[in-house]
């Protein structure tokens, strides 16, 4: 008597199952369209307001320029590296996808959890709810006081260097007008790729010409005489020396002590990294690109380039329209430079300082343009890291479907809306995003590290693109990232240890998912 035994049917590998877990998606975006959304996800309010802060902490005008140069080139490293992994793995998901094959599934986890819960969601937040300030400019009735239901105001709750809580929860214009452009831009999201990429590439066009044009008339035009004196004339490398000694306070409250040249640059990137973040989104579209292998190395480094390009030419027509140096209580723009701009609205204050009032109003009008493209950019790619992570069962099911007719993460987009509506409704998105560089630059680190892990893992992968100066650049990347890592756990530690509790509050929560079958594992 023979005992029949089942067929053993051979388990498709990881690898084999995940390079076509995303054939379902329509191939929509070509050079052209990829390279926009590289750009408009990069390009939001940030280049108009952080060089305020930047300026007070480095106190010198060559140091100013040094923070962009640093994050400039850490951006455009750190591009090339992602090239050759998006080259290799043109799937939806992009980042997750290159931590989750290179380190394991609960690093993938670990940065789609930080990208939903903080990262995209609350980057989408806080851009909408600067498009709603600046509107209020041309719309007074639309403002942060002016409340249309207000639950409550969290007061400041004080946990060793850090403040919590100080927030206003309820729905004012402001952020009224800032779920609107969210809900408004999910749903026409929903109506095909091509339709989200019209708008993209429209609203990048436009608000790249606004910085040409603030190069152009900064550097050729509105030059101010007392600006350049202060600046330029013997006064560039102030405080720039290496053995140079800079204050700094140690997080909210703390005291303040003297740190070196280096130190300080690293400091001062808080403002200009967040500011040149979102690169990486077109990485998430990977699996709606057309030609992928070549079409996403080129995109990351040509979108990267030109904006890194624009932004230091920003920073150098400040510098050539405002003085550094200020004081607070100035009566004049002049008075104020580029330190104390109202509201830190440098952009604004120099557009107002060579233009007048009509300036003022015209720089409003291009920060609600650049914002706007850049909510509808995060959006667009946001959406496809969910989708992925619930392909692999690591998010709820129906985040997985797309829609009947046009092929998109409908129940993505709805689910990365909804959560966006609440942090903007709870006031809490403007200290979600202090805490985010830290925890991007930890997952910078780690998918560029899974760079030498995938190329000893799978060195017969095929690679259309290989990261240029690998292994130097990459290793010098490691090395710049850790450093400023570092820096900012011991000098503004209320930027970082919250960012690093709220990564590592995604264990658990990982561990809770992997119980569940995976569909990928299931289907295959």
């Amino acid at each position: 008597m023979s005992i029949e035994t089942k067929p053993q049917i051979p388990k498709a590998s990881d690898w084999e199952i995940h390079s076509r877990q995303d054939k379902e998606l329509v191939k929509g975006l070509g050079l052209t369209s990829a390279t926009m959304l590289v750009m408009g996800s990069m390009i939001g309010s940030g280049i108009f307001i952080v060089s305020s802060e930047i300026s007070r902490e480095v106190n010198s005008p060559a140091l100013l320029i040094a923070a962009w140069l640093v994050t400039g080139f850490m951006t455009i490293v750190g591009a090339l590296c992602y090239g050759e992994l998006a080259a290799m793995m043109p799937r939806a998901g992009g980042q997750y996808v290159y931590l989750r094959e290179a380190l394991g599934p609960l690093w993938g986890f670990l940065y789609g959890w930080t990208l939903f819960l903080v990262i995209q969601t609350g980057t989408i937040a806080a851009v909408g709810v600067a498009f709603g300030k600046f509107l209020g400019i041309f719309a007074p009735s639309i403002s942060s006081s002016n409340w249309i239901l207000h639950f409550w105001k969290v007061p400041p709750i004080r946990i060793g260097p850090m403040v919590l809580g100080n927030m206003d929860v309820g729905l004012n214009t402001q952020n009224l007008a800032a779920i609107l452009v969210v809900v408004a831009l999910s749903v026409i999201n929903i109506f095909g790729l091509k339709t989200g990429a019209l708008i993209q590439n429209i609203f990048t066009f436009a608000k790249v010409s606004a910085l040409l044009a603030l190069g152009f008339l900064g550097l050729f035009v509105g030059r101010n005489a007392q600006a350049l004196a202060a600046n330029f004339h013997g006064n560039f490398w102030n405080n720039a020396g290496l053995s140079a000694q800079h204050a700094v306070q140690v997080g909210v409250g703390g005291p303040t002590v003297l740190v070196g040249t280096l130190t300080i640059l690293a400091v001062a990137q808080v403002g200009s990294l967040f500011s040149a973040d979102a690169w990486n989104n077109v990485t998430f579209t990977a699996g709606e690109v057309k030609n992928p292998n070549r079409n996403l190395p080129l995109s990351l480094a040509l979108g990267t380039g030109v904006v890194i390009a624009l932004y230091i030419i920003c920073n150098f027509v400040y510098l050539n329209v405002l003085p550094l140096d200020g004081v607070a209580n100035g009566a004049t723009i002049l008075e104020r430079g580029i330190k104390y701009a109202t509201e830190e609205r440098v952009g604004t204050a120099v557009m107002t300082q060579m233009f007048g009032s009509v300036g003022g109003l015209l720089m409003a009008a291009a920060i609600m343009v650049s914002g706007f493209g850049c909510v509808n950019g995060l959006i667009l790619a946001g959406a496809r890291v969910y989708y992925a992570m619930a392909k692999d069962g690591l998010f709820f099911r129906s985040v997985a479907k797309l829609h009947p007719t046009y092929k998109t993460p409908s129940v993505s987009l709805m689910v990365q809306m909804a959560w966006t509506c609440v942090l903007c409704v709870s006031g809490s998105y403007g200290q979600l995003l202090d805490y985010i560089v830290f925890a991007v630059l930890v997952f910078y680190i780690l998918t560029i590290v899974g760079l030498f892990v995938l190329r000893r893992k799978h060195p017969e992968a095929e690679r259309p693109y290989r990261a240029i100066g690998y292994p130097i650049l990459p290793a010098v990347y490691i090395v710049m990232a850790l450093f400023i890592d570092v820096v900012l756990l011991r000098y503004k530690p209320q930027f970082t240890w919250p960012g690093l509790i709220i990564v590592l509050l995604g264990i658990p929560v990982y561990f809770l998912w992997a119980r569940r079958p995976s569909d990928a594992l299931t289907s295959a």
